[in-house]
C-alpha cells in the first residue's frame, strides 16, 4: 500500500516535468472543487507560446492552486519583481493607517512641503493621490523615455531621496480634475506612510519601520514570507515600482484583492477600504485606489485590462513588462479566481497579452 501511495503521489510530478527536457514550460495542475480549468487551459498555454517572455503563471480558484506553470529556469525559489504592481500594495498599506485613524482620506495630504502659505499643492488630498488625480506635473513616460521623471528619479538623478524629488514638482492642473498615472505619486504615498510611522530621518530607522509595518499588517497575516522591499537612499520604500515576491506569494496578494482575506479566512484588508480600492475613480472609470479595473471608459481612450471579457468586477495589480495579479471575485467557485502572470513582455505587446489573459479569466466565468 505504501509503495502504491508513493507511486500515485509521483504521477502529477512526473506529468508536470514531462516537458522540462525539451525546454518547455513545466505545468502542475491540481484538482480544485468546482474549478475545472476548462476553456482556460488553451489560453494559459498561449501565454507561454505566443507572448514573449512569460516566466510564471498561477491560477487559484477559491484559494486552491488549480494551476502553476514555470518557464525553464524558474521555480518557487525565485522572487519576481513587481514593477508597478507595488502600487496596489502601497494602497493597501495606506488603508491600514486610515483604518487606524492615523490618516484621513479627504483632508489635505500630510506633506509638510506643501503647507506653506499660498502653495496650491496644500489642497491635494490623500484620495486624489490614491486615485492618480493629484494634478502634479509628473511625466511617467517621456520622449525619449530615459528623460521621463520616473526614470530620472528612480535610476539616475534622485536615487538618494526620491520622495523629495516627487514632492517638489509643481501643479499643472487643479487637484482632482484630471487623471495622470504616476509612479512618483505613489512614491509620495510611501513617504506619507513612512512619516506617519516614524519621525526619524535616519534611512535605516525609516526603512525598518516601514518593513515592520508591512510585515505585521499585510504580509504575515496573508501568509506571505518571501517579500523583499527596496528603499532609496533616504529610507523611502520605492512604493510605486520595486518589491519582490515568489509566485505563490503574488497569488496571496491576489487573494487579498478578492475579498481582503487570507487563505485561512483572516480579514487582512478592511472591507470598506477594499471597496474604495475597487471603486471607479471620478477621473478614470478603469482606475480605483492604486488598482486597475476591468471597465471601459478609461482616461484618454486607454484600455488597461480586457473589458468585455470576464466580469466587470475583475481588478488587477498591473506592472511594467506584463506583471499581472488579476482578481476576479465573480469567476469560478467560492471567493473567485486569481490569475498571476509574470514575465518580460515589451509594453507594445501588452494589448495582445491582455486579451489572452482576458480569455483565461473568461474561461472561469461563473455560470
Amino acid at each position: 500500500m505504501m509503495r502504491k501511495a508513493v507511486l500515485l503521489a509521483l504521477v502529477p510530478l512526473l506529468l508536470a516535468g514531462a516537458d522540462s527536457d525539451a525546454g518547455k514550460p513545466v505545468y502542475s495542475i491540481s484538482p480544485c472543487p468546482g474549478a475545472g480549468l476548462g476553456r482556460s487551459l488553451v489560453p494559459v498555454k498561449s501565454l507561454f507560446s505566443d507572448h514573449p517572455e512569460t516566466r510564471a503563471v498561477l491560477i487559484t480558484a477559491d484559494g486552491c492552486p488549480a494551476l502553476k506553470a514555470y518557464a525553464p529556469g524558474y521555480s518557487d525559489a525565485n522572487r519576481f519583481i513587481s514593477w508597478s504592481m507595488a502600487k496596489t500594495i502601497t494602497g493597501m498599506l495606506v488603508g491600514e493607517l486610515v483604518s487606524d485613524g492615523r490618516l484621513a482620506i479627504d483632508t489635505p495630504a500630510p506633506v509638510a512641503e506643501w503647507r506653506k502659505p499660498g502653495d496650491p499643492r496644500g489642497a491635494i488630498t490623500l484620495r486624489q493621490l490614491l486615485n492618480m488625480s493629484s494634478g502634479l506635473a509628473h511625466i511617467e513616460v517621456g520622449d525619449p523615455v530615459e528623460r521621463s521623471d520616473t526614470n530620472q528619479t528612480l535610476f539616475v538623478a534622485h536615487t538618494a531621496d526620491m520622495a523629495a524629488a516627487a514632492i517638489a514638482h509643481p501643479l499643472e492642473t487643479k487637484p482632482g480634475a484630471t487623471f495622470k498615472y504616476s509612479s512618483l505619486t505613489t512614491l509620495i504615498l510611501a513617504e506619507i506612510i513612512t512619516r506617519t510611522l516614524t519621525d526619524s530621518r535616519d534611512p535605516k530607522v525609516r526603512a525598518s519601520a516601514y518593513t515592520a509595518f508591512a510585515n505585521q499588517r499585510i504580509f504575515a497575516p496573508a501568509g506571505i514570507h518571501s517579500a523583499i522591499l527596496e528603499f532609496d537612499g533616504a529610507g523611502t520604500q520605492i512604493g510605486g515600482s520595486i518589491l519582490h515576491m515568489s509566485l505563490p506569494d503574488w497569488g496571496r496578494i491576489g487573494g487579498l484583492l478578492l475579498d481582503g482575506k487570507a487563505t485561512d479566512g483572516t480579514q487582512v484588508i478592511a472591507p470598506d477600504w477594499l471597496a474604495f480600492m475597487k471603486a471607479p475613480s471620478p477621473t478614470n472609470a478603469e482606475y480605483g485606489g492604486q488598482t486597475w479595473l476591468n471597465r471601459p471608459g478609461g482616461a484618454g481612450g486607454h484600455v488597461a485590462l480586457f473589458p468585455g471579457k470576464g466580469p466587470a468586477s475583475a481588478v488587477a495589480a498591473d506592472g511594467h513588462l506584463g506583471q499581472l495579479v488579476i482578481a476576479s471575485p465573480d469567476s469560478g467557485p467560492g471567493r473567485g479566481i486569481v490569475v498571476v502572470r509574470l514575465g518580460n513582455t515589451p509594453d507594445t505587446a501588452n494589448p495582445a497579452l491582455m486579451q489572452t489573459l482576458g480569455d483565461v479569466v473568461a474561461g472561469f466565468d461563473r455560470k
